[in-house]
């Protein structure tokens, strides 16, 4: 019986079935030959080129079972250098994807019994780094590339030349500063007690100012070739300043902190008392959020109806007109476009129309402009979005 043509539904139906990967005990390693079933594997087994195959390893097993040692080894170690480079990953993975490959050479035809096996004779050989976990073994391959040495070498020839630039540099510095001080010893500075003529009078400490009274001393240990200080600097320095008024400036600046302090206390506390844990209001938009209704209602914008109890309300879906009793926790607000006409929700202006201005992304809040009662017109920022909501 002639082979069957090409475009045959036989032909295309084998070719299908023979698509990805076989069982293994279907597999004869020495003809290169996968068997989809048992029979198929077992005329195989009585064929002519099987046996002549197994005559000639026969004479020399150790040959055919070396050479299939060097295929999986070059191999898997071609795959990990790679897909994987220097990392270090489990050999599990490696295998995994080494036997995706359909012309691969199996492991039971090599002389390692197991992935464990192969992995510690990498290891010994020095061919990859590998350690064993309680999750098994890792492996880490060794870049031993020519052109990957050359390249290394140069990062550390230049690492090491950088490190050479800086000792230079410094040594530099260190030669201009024997230069300015032209022979002479670094003078040390000059300590003395603490004393204050007035015991009334308040010790106050200028930390930017280095110089002391009396002759002009250098400050630096680079002498007179340091940078100079600026007569201006000097100047300034040595202009008389009163004691009292600056006792009284800073009496005056305390008194108009501590006056601050209590405005902005006042302020958060009349905030804070003006806010209450529910903000449901009827004639708003909400969104329902909840998915215990099903995929119909969830993300779908409604029309709060009705409240009841302060923390239930009746709401009318926009779509398609459907109304559901929903708990507040299941709704949420909903923020407009710039430029549209929102209701205040909770806190200070809580009742209060409004016109959206801006939104600020990364303080999660709102500005908005007051649009009836007695501030309309005026501007309100750091709204938080769930203390407003977009009106119908």
């Amino acid at each position: 019986m002639g082979k069957a043509d090409f475009l045959s539904p036989k032909a295309i139906g084998n070719r299908i079935k023979s698509k990805g990967l076989q069982k293994l005990r279907w597999y004869c390693q020495m003809c290169q030959k996968q068997c989809r079933d048992e029979n198929g594997f077992k005329c195989h087994c009585m064929s002519e080129s099987h046996q002549r195959q197994l005559l000639l390893a026969s004479e020399d097993p150790n040959q055919f079972m070396d050479y299939f040692s060097d295929e999986f080894k070059r191999d898997f170690l071609e795959l990990l250098r790679r897909r994987f480079g220097t990392k270090r990953v489990h050999n599990n993975i490696v295998y995994n994807e080494y036997i995706s490959h359909r012309e691969h050479v199996h492991m039971n035809s090599t002389q390692w019994e197991t992935l464990t096996d192969f992995t510690k004779w990498v290891g010994k050989e020095g061919l990859a780094k590998v350690d064993e976990t309680p999750k098994g073994w890792y492996i880490q391959y060794i870049d031993r590339d020519p052109e990957t040495i050359r390249r290394q070498e140069e990062l550390e020839r230049k690492k090491k030349q950088d490190l050479d630039d800086e000792e230079r540099g410094a040594k530099f510095i260190e030669e201009q500063v024997r230069r300015g001080l032209d022979g002479r010893e670094p003078e040390a500075p000059l300590f003395t007690e603490l004393k204050r003529e007035n015991e009334e009078e308040k010790i106050a400490f200028n930390m930017a100012s280095s110089s002391v009274a009396g002759p002009s001393k250098p400050s630096s240990i680079l002498g007179p070739s340091a940078l100079k200080v600026p007569a201006g600097a000097i100047a300034k320095r040595k202009e008389p300043s009163s004691a009292s008024e600056s006792r009284e400036k800073k009496k005056k600046s305390a008194l108009e902190e501590i006056i601050e302090m209590e405005e902005r206390k006042k302020k958060k506390q009349e905030s804070v008392s003006a806010r209450t844990e529910y903000w449901l209001q009827p004639n708003i938009v909400v969104k329902i959020v909840t998915k215990k209704l099903g995929e119909k209602y969830h993300k779908k914008k409604a029309v709060i109806q009705e409240v009841r109890d302060q923390y239930t309300a009746v709401v009318k879906l926009v779509i398609s007109g459907d109304k559901l009793k929903l708990d507040q926790s299941h709704l949420e607000t909903v923020i407009p476009a710039p430029g549209k006409r929102v209701m205040i929700l909770n806190g200070e202006y809580r009742d209060t129309e409004a016109v959206l201005e801006g939104i600020d992304e990364k303080k999660f809040s709102a500005t908005l402009t007051l649009d009836s009662g007695r501030l309309k017109g005026k501007r309100v920022e750091g709204v938080a979005y769930e203390d407003f909501s977009k009106l119908p």
